[in-house]
């Protein structure tokens, strides 16, 4: 039998996951698509509809996705679980690919799906509520449109759900207890550290400055006016293609190699 990876060891691993913590993992799903559920329609009443659709999927995809993947590897919050665990008759490999598919195939297609069929639901509904009558009824009925998978914030949203959910899921593999807190503490101080030393950066260079975007912008007072100094196209694209397609890789490498290194 392979060492590294067979079906049906992975197979029986799988099962054994999904339905040893029923309430952790299918219950929390459920929590966060209702979650989802109220803030759409409470955004959708207070601010419209693009912003229920932003908000939801913004606070759905990265942040649920961060929330389940600090789940997948929880065993270790007690000794006795996590000896439990390690001693599964299952490779490392196949414990971590494991926690890649609850973590980053199955909650996004889950809540992909459902965001979907909610979008849908609440935008025919208003379509349907218009007065086809009316002069207006052609601008209102565009206004409101179904949130695209392809667009522009989408788009940003999934490097955000691949860097979130990398970094947690390596969190109860470092932390054993609070594992989601103190790695959200220890990403909020990095950014911290990161904004604080751009923006020290900026000021030694350009003097009086009044914004100062990591790897983005710098923006200069020049009398009543501002000016802007961006980075260079080039560097720009380096920078944003190294955030959303190299760091991810190797934050779900990480915790590969942290699960690894839990057994000795």
């Amino acid at each position: 039998m392979n060492n590294i990876f067979n079906a049906k060891r992975f197979g029986r691993l799988l099962k054994k996951t999904l339905l040893e913590r029923p309430v952790q993992l299918f219950g929390f799903t459920g929590l966060i698509l209702v979650l989802i559920l109220i803030t759409y329609a409470v955004a959708k009443a207070l601010i419209w509809y693009n912003a229920a659709q932003n908000l939801s999927f913004i606070w759905g995809l990265p942040v649920g996705g961060a929330f389940m993947a600090s789940f997948v590897f929880a065993y270790f919050s007690s000794n006795a679980s996590g000896s439990s665990f390690l001693t599964l008759p299952a490779s490392n490999f196949e414990k971590w690919l494991c926690g890649i598919l609850i973590a980053g195939v199955f909650y996004p297609i889950i809540f992909l799906v459902f965001f979907r069929v909610m979008d849908t639901s609440f935008v025919t509904l208003y379509h349907n509520s218009l007065d086809p009558n009316s002069p207006f009824y052609k601008n209102r009925y565009e206004s409101v449109y179904i949130f695209p998978f392809d667009g522009i914030i989408a788009w940003k949203v999934y490097p955000m759900f691949l860097l979130l959910t990398g970094a947690m899921l390596s969190a109860p593999l470092f932390f054993n207890k609070l594992g989601f807190i103190k790695m959200a503490l220890a990403i909020s101080l990095l950014v911290v550290a990161c904004v604080g030393l751009n923006w020290l950066l900026a000021k030694a260079f350009f003097g009086s400055i009044s914004d100062a975007a990591p790897f983005n912008h710098v923006t200069i007072p020049v009398g009543k006016e501002s000016g802007s100094i961006e980075l260079p196209e080039t560097t720009g694209k380096i920078y944003r293609y190294t955030l959303s397609y190299i760091v991810p890789p190797v934050l779900w490498g990480l915790a590969f190699i942290r699960l690894r290194e839990k057994e000795f």
